[in-house]
């Protein structure tokens, strides 16, 4: 669909969600257009990574056995600040808006993007030890946005693990802290067949065959939430 010649703004419709304890923030780009524009669909969550398309809290949900309800209703997005608080997670999405010719969630899509500036969220919140980006550094994922904000401030990513999920460091500008980043593989449809080709995912399919690309996201998720 498109807007007939005009461009879309697409807006993050969520600001960042970062409670008082927060070691980790999970770290996107944006929401489907839809919840920017406030037209949901049956299922859908009005709260980050809410889509019902979505498997980010489908798989918190498994690695923590917590009885989310999948709804649109104040009740779900309760219950899921209720457990980024309890766990010391946040929420910072590190697109603040993008233009788009089309209007999709593809994140190949976006133009005259605007960005978070992380840095700035992390120095106000010194008990973040950990980024958990939901995507690599393929072109306009949260990697490759959060390396383009490092470049202004002179920053440098410094290689822990080339193992997927890829695993960097930094430090912080005028501080001694040092902060992990986790590239996770990307909690959507979209990365289905990304993960179907993981020489991982393979064996692990041999030897189980009822195994699903959700399923492997749960093992190597849970090892960082």
């Amino acid at each position: 669909m498109s807007l007939s010649g005009k461009v879309f703004h697409h807006i993050h419709p969520y600001p960042p969600f970062i409670p008082e304890n927060t070691t980790k923030l999970i770290v996107g780009t944006l929401p489907p257009p839809r919840f920017t524009l406030g037209v949901l669909k049956e299922g859908d969550v009005d709260f980050c990574y809410g889509s019902r398309d979505g498997q980010l809290w489908p798989i918190l949900n498994e690695i923590y056995a917590l009885d989310l309800s999948f709804e649109s209703t104040e009740k779900a997005v309760l219950e899921r600040k209720a457990f980024l608080e309890k766990r010391g997670l946040g929420i910072c999405d590190i697109v603040s808006s993008a233009k788009r010719a089309k209007i999709d969630a593809s994140d190949l899509g976006m133009q005259d993007i605007q960005l978070r500036d992380l840095i700035e969220i992390l120095q106000m919140n010194p008990t973040v030890t950990t980024l958990l980006f939901t995507g690599g550094n393929s072109k306009n994922g949260p990697e490759y946005f959060f390396r383009k904000l490092l470049r202004s401030y002179h920053i440098t990513l410094e290689v822990v693990s080339t193992e997927v999920p890829r695993i960097h460091n930094f430090s912080l500008p005028n501080s001694n802290r040092v902060i992990e980043t986790v590239s996770l593989t990307a909690p959507s449809g979209a990365a289905n067949r990304a993960v179907g080709s993981m020489e991982a995912y393979k064996l692990l399919k041999n030897k189980h065959p009822e195994m699903t690309t959700v399923d492997f996201r749960v093992l190597q998720y849970q090892k960082f939430f």
